[in-house]
């Protein structure tokens, strides 16, 4: 049977996003978003949960036994993190870990529009990385905050659940908190940040009303704040932070809301012309004074107009995007459909 350590080292050998524990199987690799079945053997029920139980400690598997869940992050020396779920199937123990390189890649790197450094630079408001998940937002995530470390003298605090890239002080001082390690929650987290003398906050995640209520009021009070929203596009960004508050409050999220936010940048992965990897394809929307009108008067369905004619600002529809990346030959046509969200947009283009 494979230890933990030849399976981690394998997964970095292949350059696979992810590796999957499952019983009644071998281990699977995720590889440019396809699920490839190893050669190893198959992992029988007891096999599977002693392999998973030599990757958390005693407190981690009083939490999992106690739970039935359990999300944490893990690495070995000289090998990249892992961000791990354990989780019950059928009674069985089994666990997906998601790869996060040791090399954080630069915006450019990255393929991230120039309107990217924009959004890093300014000096507050809240800025959104969105996207379902697996399209590599905790990497642009991580890609800014490494930019502001490299030019900014400003204290940085994140709070993520699991930590996944490590941050090392550049000119910054960053500062990692992991909730249930190091707060209890990202609500109780983002309560007290303000006392921590923050210029920029990172939101590793945007779940909850409490979640999203305490990160707008960070926004508010004059910090740059950085967070990701499990959501396909700008508008449905929108829609979502205001249809998570109560009806009586939706009116006041909405004028916080246009206030503070500086833009949004939603991202998915397509898979090359080439067979040999996958391209980020992104759709941004920059706050200008028309989108916080809209934002201001709940008129979130002209918003899609606004980002097609909005180019001088750095604008852009996930459409448009696709159909550049299509005409260049960098993906097929076939590839990109999989991904428009408007045929008839995509074609007059």
């Amino acid at each position: 049977m494979p230890n933990i350590n030849s399976l981690l080292q394998f997964t970095e050998e292949k350059n696979a996003s992810d590796l999957h524990i499952t019983v009644d199987n071998p281990p699977i690799l995720r590889i440019d978003g396809k699920l490839f079945v190893t050669d190893f053997p198959v992992l029988k029920k007891e096999n599977a949960k002693a392999l998973i139980y030599t990757m958390l400690n005693d407190e981690q598997k009083t939490i999992f036994e106690r739970d039935k869940e359990l999300d944490f992050s893990f690495s070995l020396p000289g090998r990249d993190r892992f961000r791990v779920n354990v989780h019950l199937q059928r009674g069985s123990v089994e666990a997906a870990l998601r790869r996060i390189p040791r090399h954080i890649p630069a915006i450019d790197e990255l393929g991230l529009p120039q309107i990217v450094y924009d959004f890093v630079n300014k000096p507050n408001g809240l800025v959104l990385v969105t996207g379902p998940t697996g399209t590599g937002k905790s990497t642009t995530l991580a890609s800014m905050l490494d930019y502001i470390n490299m030019h900014k003298e400003y204290l940085i605090v994140c709070v993520e659940d699991p930590i996944e890239f490590v941050h090392q002080d550049k000119k910054s001082i960053i500062k990692q908190r992991e909730v249930y390690s190091d707060t209890h929650s990202f609500p109780e987290a983002l309560k007290r940040v303000l006392r921590q003398d923050p210029d920029v906050i990172v939101v590793g995640e945007m779940r909850d009303l409490e979640t999203i209520a305490t990160t707008i009021t960070a926004a508010e009070t004059g910090h740059l704040v950085l967070a990701t929203l499990h959501t396909p596009d700008a508008p449905q960004t929108i829609q979502r932070i205001i249809d998570v508050f109560p009806s009586h409050q939706q009116r006041q999220i909405m004028v916080q809301l246009a206030e503070c936010l500086q833009g949004v940048m939603s991202q998915v992965l397509v898979p090359t012309a080439d067979g040999k990897g996958r391209i980020l394809a992104h759709e941004v929307m920059v706050s200008t004074p028309g989108i916080r009108n809209l934002i201001r008067e709940n008129d979130i369905s002209q918003i899609p107009s606004l980002i097609q004619m909005g180019a001088q600002h750095g604008m852009h529809t996930m459409d448009k995007y696709l159909k550049t990346l299509y005409k260049k030959g960098i993906i097929t046509k076939e590839a990109a459909l999989t991904k428009v969200k408007s045929l008839v947009e995509f074609d007059s283009l």
